[in-house]
């Protein structure tokens, strides 16, 4: 229908008004909508957005797709890491509680392997602190001096379990 006038410094190309055309599309949305027309520097891409939203600038639109996206990768990234398999409760505060916990181990762990500098992914931190619980030797040699190809190896340091 009509194009906005838009800021090219900011990296949105065009700002076009329309509705849709096709009779089924129109039926189910008769409303105005809005395509952004996007350029990201960092990545040297064009997007567009379609949106409904005729109150924000072009530009405002485009980084909230732009950091939705990053919402996405981070929910992506905590599926891949995160192995919880099972939940402890079925209520929403037990399940938030879980994923707390989960959160703060894993900044713990990332914060334990920034400080003494391992050269290792936070996944295997965590895996070869899974394995040596009742291991008896200082964290900074569990995970700079050993080498875990061969788990077996680490029982001669293991704490025992005595049952009295």
């Amino acid at each position: 229908m009509y194009s906005n006038v838009v800021d090219k410094a900011t990296g949105v190309l065009s700002d076009q008004i329309g509705m849709l055309e096709v009779y089924q599309s129109k039926k189910d949305y008769p409303n105005k909508i809005r395509r952004i027309k996007y350029h990201d520097k960092e990545l040297d891409r064009n997007f567009v957005f379609i949106s409904n939203n005729m109150d924000l600038e072009a530009f405002e639109i485009a980084l909230l797709y732009k950091n939705r996206w990053k919402v996405e990768l981070f929910f992506k990234w905590i599926k891949q890491h995160f192995k919880v398999k099972t939940f402890w409760g079925t209520t929403m505060n037990a399940v938030k509680t879980q994923v707390y916990c989960a959160v703060i181990t894993y900044c713990l762990v990332a914060i334990i392997g920034n400080k003494l500098k391992v050269d290792r992914p936070i996944y295997e931190i965590l895996q070869i602190l899974s394995i040596s619980l009742l291991d008896k030797s200082p964290i900074n040699e569990i995970l700079t001096k050993c080498d875990y190809k061969n788990v077996k190896e680490l029982n001669y340091k293991q704490l025992e379990i005595s049952w009295i």
